[in-house]
């Protein structure tokens, strides 16, 4: 297991802020009321293991299979429906998300190989993440991957919690299948837009692991 970089400060600044709560609570608390320092001592290092727990990247083999889209994410399959996607191909296409609590690993990876040829953040709300408005309403950053099956628009979208997301695509970029693409702090969930005749692999309340678990093939 390694660490996200983008865990580096944040944990950082917590060991800090760890270390000086529990030298003035032991300074001022041991002697007195000990338990109230040994209380204040468990909490603070829940706070901080939960940290490092979060911007964890477990070694895992990935799933490398053209004929195949991967799931992008960790997390529990939501939502399985066709809809009209209206902000780029604005027609059918079929719905897979996948919500991914704090406890989930929160790297994204590219469901696809292929070309990006949309790129575009949205700010928005921060509705919680099940909320069907999300994928419309809230903060996001769609991607839309190209390669000689056809074209995926993927979305990572803030939740509640989610106040930032990284994405490290452009457009005219090649990407790989299974390689990082992205990461969403605290809480959030991930759309995939699938052709209409992609088959599906995976099923609603699925638990799926990014970059691991098959989640359709194209045909």
């Amino acid at each position: 297991m390694t660490i996200h970089r983008e865990g580096y400060k944040t944990i950082g600044i917590a060991a800090l802020i760890f270390g000086v709560v529990n030298l003035i609570s032991f300074y001022f608390l041991s002697g007195p009321l000990p338990w109230v320092a040994t209380i204040i001592f468990i909490l603070t290092l829940f706070v901080w293991l939960f940290l490092v727990s979060f911007f964890r990247i477990p070694g895992r083999p990935l799933l490398i299979n053209d004929n195949l889209i991967v799931c992008p994410a960790d997390g529990k399959v939501v939502v399985i429906e066709e809809t009209t996607e209206v902000e780029y191909f604005k027609d059918k296409r079929i719905q897979v998300s996948i919500f991914m609590s704090p406890a989930n690993v929160h790297v994204n990876r590219n469901p696809v190989s292929g070309e990006v040829i949309y790129n575009q953040y949205h700010k928005g709300k921060y509705l919680v993440a099940w909320n069907p408005k999300s994928s419309t309403e809230n903060e996001r950053w769609s991607v839309v991957v190209k390669n000689n099956h056809g074209e995926i628009l993927y979305k990572q979208i803030a939740g509640a919690l989610a106040k930032r997301i990284c994405n490290y695509t452009a457009v005219g970029k090649s990407v790989k299948q299974g390689d990082e693409y992205g990461f969403i702090k605290f809480g959030s969930r991930v759309d995939v837009l699938l052709p209409v005749g992609a088959k599906l692999l995976v099923e609603l309340n699925q638990v799926v692991k990014g970059g691991v678990t098959p989640l359709a093939s194209w045909a």
